[in-house]
């Protein structure tokens, strides 16, 4: 495991500022687009194409939640800061630590279903985000029934009322998830690059509306992974699968920033993958361990296409679970702060981190509940997980760290912060926070 001494630089600051300085404002709720006609809950089909403010003191952790963690106090804000906190930072202030906690997991709803498994885990572990884990041609009203069902778990004994990110990996050609009527054929990535800006965001505004209709809210796309020249056929993860806007970076990133901006305008929120880059690896770290990357560097010209992306305003970056050589030998990207450091320090990243599926061969010898806490000591925020069962013992693992460890348990509070800044801008906190 990482220690202590190993740790990011954080989130860049948000969290210590917000100490500081507190953001004036009241929550915005947009309502959700209208559901479409209630169908019965059907076998549905993410695609895996190949296998601040807070409170001086914080709120106890409840009965079943393990011994409460010492805590030093938060310096509280001057009174010439500003009179209100900002939405997240209020609702943060009324969760329990095991709320906090459950904002920091997605997790993938096994059969594209709500079941026992999905709704103990909302219910008990208090997830924030889920995702679609397979490819489905039920079509938009079907997933609206799901999506339907699970924002309706977000009462307040769950997630303290903040509803749901629910995604799915809707990039196009072979890895689009949510197929069927109501959803257009998105053309893969390399068709995608060959298309004007302007003409792919307009095209991506109404594959997102589409999203939105369905309640999907977030998309585990674009890809902004690079693949070198001549490099598809032996790079399993991406250009076999045709899934990069272009062979250089420049082509890649503006592509990959188009697509954001129509998404984002339709009211999707998007996340670049894979960070630093997996288009110079041969296997694929969904199946594969050991995936390394021995040519890409701190200040690569394959990472431009990233920049760019960050610069469109994505709110998400997923990292990989490959190792990078000339960056970070000793550990995995979604383990390494110096990665970590590379995304928030060197390109200006501001928003939240999330892991590659932690539950993907190239982790699976690693105990759960380690792999959980490496990437949270690491510096990332969110944990994309497909297992409840794995999830369970993750969240049972960060529940125990925080109770011990008041060092991580700030950790902890910075990364669900950010969360829930990132929920505000999408309307899902509570009204009236």
């Amino acid at each position: 495991m990482i220690s202590q001494s190993d740790r990011g630089p954080g989130r860049a600051g948000p969290f210590a500022l917000l100490v500081v300085v507190l953001l004036a404002g009241a929550c915005a709720n947009p309502s959700l687009p209208s559901a479409s006609p209630s169908l019965p809950p059907s076998s549905l089909g993410i695609f895996s194409p190949a296998p601040s403010d807070l409170p001086s003191e914080l709120p106890s952790l409840g009965p079943s939640d393990g011994p409460t963690p010492t805590v030093t106090p938060l310096p509280s804000p001057s009174p010439s800061s500003t009179a209100q906190a900002s939405c997240a930072q209020q609702v943060l202030r009324g969760m329990t630590v095991a709320q906090r906690i459950g904002q920091l997991f997605s997790l993938g709803l096994a059969n594209d279903k709500l079941g026992t498994a999905e709704l103990s885990a909302i219910r008990n572990q208090h997830v924030g985000s889920v995702w679609f884990t397979a490819t489905t041609t039920v079509g938009l009203a079907g997933i609206r029934t799901v999506t339907n069902a699970i924002q309706a778990q977000a009462t307040k004994a769950a997630t303290g009322g903040v509803r749901m990110y629910i995604a799915a990996n809707q990039e196009g050609g072979q890895v689009q998830a949510l197929r069927g009527t109501g959803f257009s054929t998105i053309p893969s990535a390399v068709v995608q690059g060959g298309r004007p800006i302007g003409t792919l965001t307009s095209q991506a505004r109404v594959w997102g509306s589409q999203l939105v209709a369905a309640g999907v809210n977030m998309d585990f796309a674009p890809v902004a992974d690079v693949v070198p020249p001549g490099g598809d056929s032996t790079n399993q993860p991406i250009g076999v699968l045709m899934r990069e806007y272009g062979h250089d970076p420049t082509t890649a990133g503006t592509h990959a920033a188009a697509f954001i901006a129509g998404m984002a305008a339709a009211g999707i929120d998007m996340t670049a993958k894979h960070f630093p880059g997996l288009g110079r690896v041969l296997n694929n770290t969904d199946f594969s361990a050991n995936v390394v990357d021995n040519v890409t560097t701190a200040h690569d010209p394959y990472l431009g296409s990233f920049e760019d992306t960050i610069q469109a305003g994505v709110p998400f970056v997923m990292v990989a679970l490959a190792t990078y050589t000339k960056i970070d030998p000793n550990h995995l990207a979604a383990f390494s702060p110096t990665v970590m450091n590379l995304l928030r320090s060197q390109l200006g990243f501001r928003g939240v981190i999330v892991s590659d599926s932690l539950t993907a061969v190239a982790v699976a010898s690693m105990p759960a509940g380690d792999r959980a806490i490496d990437f949270l000591l690491a510096g990332g925020d969110i944990v994309v997980v497909r297992s409840a069962t794995t999830m369970v013992a993750m969240v049972a693992a960060v529940q125990a760290r925080a109770a011990t460890d008041t060092s991580f348990l700030h950790l902890v509070n910075e990364a669900a912060l950010l969360v829930l800044e990132a929920k505000s801008a999408a309307g899902l906190l509570p009204p009236g926070c």
